[in-house]
């Protein structure tokens, strides 16, 4: 776990050790971005200038209608979303991304510290976090490690199919 983790982490200190990564931008979604209000304040971290498709991103209010299961709306609660990729998520959580709705039941989305697969975005190989903290910190350390080096060898995939 690197030093700078703490166990009384908040939203922008958890931006601040994501965006230590080599090569990370992020986008903070607002008014101007054209972001709908729903999700102003959230960030989006890339790699590589594109920035389509990001490896994390740090919510912190609920899509009603869409993403209410984490239940963000409560007073200081944030969400850490990471970008696994099927293999990951699968040696994680004991099946694949396709198969998560079939084990929401067991997945209490609520909780705090721990690293479960995302409400919305499961079946895509992502997982999250509420407030990483004692219990998660190794583990989500790692994941974002994960996240990020697979962002890293798509942006250098993208460069190397690029024409010379």
């Amino acid at each position: 776990m690197p030093a700078a983790w703490s166990f009384d982490l908040g939203a922008d200190d958890v931006a601040e050790l994501v965006l230590a990564l080599p090569e990370v931008a992020v986008v903070r979604a607002d008014e101007a971005s054209g972001a709908p209000r729903s999700s102003w304040g959230d960030r989006f971290f890339f790699v590589g200038p594109d920035r389509r498709r990001p490896f994390a991103t740090l919510v912190g209010q609920d899509t009603a209608g869409f993403d209410e299961d984490s239940k963000l709306d409560r007073p200081g609660v944030f969400r850490l979303n990471l970008d696994l990729g099927r293999e990951e998520f699968e040696r994680l959580f004991g099946y694949p991304p396709a198969r998560s709705a079939e084990h929401r039941s067991e997945v209490d989305f609520t909780a705090l510290d721990q690293v479960v697969p995302h409400p919305a975005y499961g079946t895509h190989g992502w997982a999250c976090v509420l407030n990483p903290g004692p219990r998660s910190l190794a583990e989500v350390d790692r994941l974002l490690a994960h996240a990020h080096q697979r962002a890293l060898r798509r942006h250098r995939r993208s460069l190397d199919r690029r024409p010379a």
